[in-house]
């Protein structure tokens, strides 16, 4: 058995602070800064009041003026609030009728988080914006390109800001790996044609 030399005392510490220090990387790396859903035009949410069925709905369509009707509260606003705001503003305002309210929001359909695919692909149309999904996500969902779509010349519209903002898209480049950047992230209200 041929015995090996020690490690010389600097590079066992360097070696222990490698490792050490990969989980911590890889935590960072791996935590997102995900915001809260925020509510929109098209949502159906559950509100549940806890002991009190009467202040309870299973299904409440978030109207196209962003309220929803909520008994003895009359219109609440609910468009551009996340749950946990809605919550809070409905139990204000029952106070005045329950001693100590407390509201649960749930989202049960995320109607308001659509995007859409038009132009050359197979299945153009509406889809809903389930969980985070890329543009290389979407052509999937979307069944591919037809055989005339011109993936070089892709194009997204996005509002951002009260501003129409165009994102051209060379898919060959993407699959290629030369600018992989260009799989961006769909928004609700996306709109992405493929000519």
């Amino acid at each position: 058995m041929k015995l090996t030399k020690p490690m010389q005392p600097m590079k066992l510490k360097t070696l222990i602070a490698t490792i050490l220090t990969i989980p911590l990387i890889t935590l960072a790396a791996n935590t997102t800064h995900a915001q809260e859903y925020r509510i929109g035009n098209g949502d159906i949410l559950e509100i549940v009041t806890w002991r009190e069925p009467d202040f309870s709905r299973e299904e409440i369509l978030v109207r196209l003026d962003g309220q929803i009707s909520f008994p003895l509260l009359n219109d609440v606003q609910a468009a551009g609030k996340t749950p946990t705001e809605l919550k809070n503003t409905i139990e204000t305002g029952l106070k005045e009728f329950i001693s100590d309210p407390h509201v649960t929001v749930t989202i049960r359909d995320a109607g308001s988080q659509r995007f859409y695919i038009l132009g050359e692909v197979v299945n153009t149309g509406e889809y809903p914006l389930l969980k985070d999904l890329t543009v290389l996500q979407a052509f999937a969902l979307a069944g591919g390109f037809t055989e005339w779509a011109s993936k070089k010349e892709i194009i997204l519209f996005r509002q951002e800001g009260g501003q129409e903002k165009v994102i051209q898209i060379n898919y060959r480049d993407i699959i290629r790996d030369k600018d992989f950047q260009q799989n961006v992230k769909i928004q609700a209200d996306d709109t992405i044609i493929v000519p």
